[in-house]
């Protein structure tokens, strides 16, 4: 097992987000309050409306770290593309990968920086925020949260103990299914070397499942972060799951064929 190096790496946090500016605000104040900064914040907005392109506007405005909006016309659930949009549009060699309905714990990010390692990608630990703490959370624009407070759950994945990490790093190293595109991280240049996120898929579901499947068919390790790079995350209803199935048979085909590339990603013909 090869031990984590602390590094001056550069990073790239994205945030996704599509019209929840409420949550947003919530997620990006908990950026702002890290231990350890970004380099740079990019958010991958799916086509939000006015009020978040406004949100986003003034928290930039006195944003310690460079905010940059990356925005695409709304014609419906199109994470992948916008994820692409915004891996081109960033400057750092290391990205880490977020949503903006999460708040963050206060060493999110230099948990991440620890251990970041050359020929590897790693997915870290969610905690679950019930929908009356999400609530109440919202209407006090309260984004400081542990997992004594009532209304989290899956609490053990909150438990920050980062020592322990290397010893449960290759836990469900192979298993696809086991990775959050809410909390993972990233070399840019690996992301690249496979074409970013395939765009043939639309709609909730398999677009992250697919891109760790071709990360590792090309070689990249997966590992998991226990106890270190911890997000809650705030409660959502759920999505629609109406092109589940085709983008499920499109990752089916790239496990099968050991895919590398996909072809509408962010280079496209």
């Amino acid at each position: 097992m090869n031990k984590p190096t602390v590094s001056n790496i550069t990073t790239s946090l994205i945030i996704s987000t599509y019209n929840r500016s409420d949550a947003l605000e919530l997620c990006v104040k908990s950026v702002l309050r890290q231990s350890v900064l970004p380099d740079e914040i990019i958010i991958a907005d799916d086509g939000s409306k006015e009020d978040t392109r406004k949100l986003i506007h003034q928290l930039a405005v006195s944003s310690v770290v460079p905010i940059i909006h990356v925005w695409h016309e709304d014609l419906g659930f199109r994470l992948a593309s916008i994820r692409n949009r915004a891996i081109a549009k960033a400057s750092k060699e290391y990205i880490i990968q977020i949503d903006g309905d999460i708040v963050l714990h206060k060493d999110f990010v230099k948990d991440h920086i620890y251990f970041a390692q050359k020929g590897s990608f790693v997915t870290g630990s969610r905690v679950l925020i019930k929908e009356a703490l999400t609530k109440k959370m919202l209407a006090e624009k309260n984004y400081i949260i542990s997992i004594h407070d009532k209304g989290t759950k899956n609490t053990i994945n909150g438990i920050h103990l980062p020592w322990l990490s290397p010893l449960l790093q290759r836990y469900r190293q192979r298993d696809i299914s086991y990775s959050r595109g809410c909390n993972m991280a990233f070399w840019r240049e690996d992301l690249l070397r496979i074409n970013g996120y395939n765009e043939e898929i639309t709609g909730w579901g398999s677009e992250d499942h697919e891109l760790v499947c071709r990360l590792i068919n090309s070689g990249v390790r997966k590992r998991t972060i226990k106890f270190a790079g911890i997000v809650f995350h705030l409660h959502h209803e759920l999505h629609g799951t109406d092109n589940l199935n085709s983008n499920r048979n499109i990752m089916n085909e790239t496990k099968a064929k050991k895919s590398t590339w996909c072809d509408k990603g962010i280079i496209q013909n």
